[in-house]
């Protein structure tokens, strides 16, 4: 029996997924929020959150290896680690936006909880 072993496509290649994530996860810690349609955003919520657990504890190399902007990179770890403190874990909400007007996709807004 062939089962699914997590994770949505998106329907594309795994370096473009990759880099999609990797991008987004970017915006979102640059901006605070983003807003794409919804299976991009709940496929980046855990990506997120795992990068923001990992600033938490100091893992400077392995939140380099995903956030190239510098800019951002120190902010992680000035300013977001450090309000997630004491907070265990869901640093991300989704909400549900109209759908797109082109084709009609649903969209969401990702935003950091504050």
């Amino acid at each position: 029996m062939i089962k699914t072993t997590g994770g949505r496509k998106l329907a594309v290649t795994t370096s473009h997924r990759r880099a999609l994530l990797r991008n987004m996860a970017t915006s979102l810690f640059h901006h605070e929020k983003v807003e794409t349609t919804l299976a991009k955003a709940k496929e980046l919520r855990p990506f997120a959150e795992r990068i923001i657990t990992q600033a938490k504890q100091g893992k400077h190399y392995e939140v380099r290896r995903v956030i190239s902007d510098k800019l951002v990179y120190k902010k992680l770890f000035q300013v977001i680690a450090p309000r997630y403190k004491e907070r265990p874990g869901g640093y991300t909400r989704i909400l549900h936006l109209a759908a797109r007007g082109g084709d009609n996709a649903k969209r969401g807004l990702i935003s950091l909880v504050s």
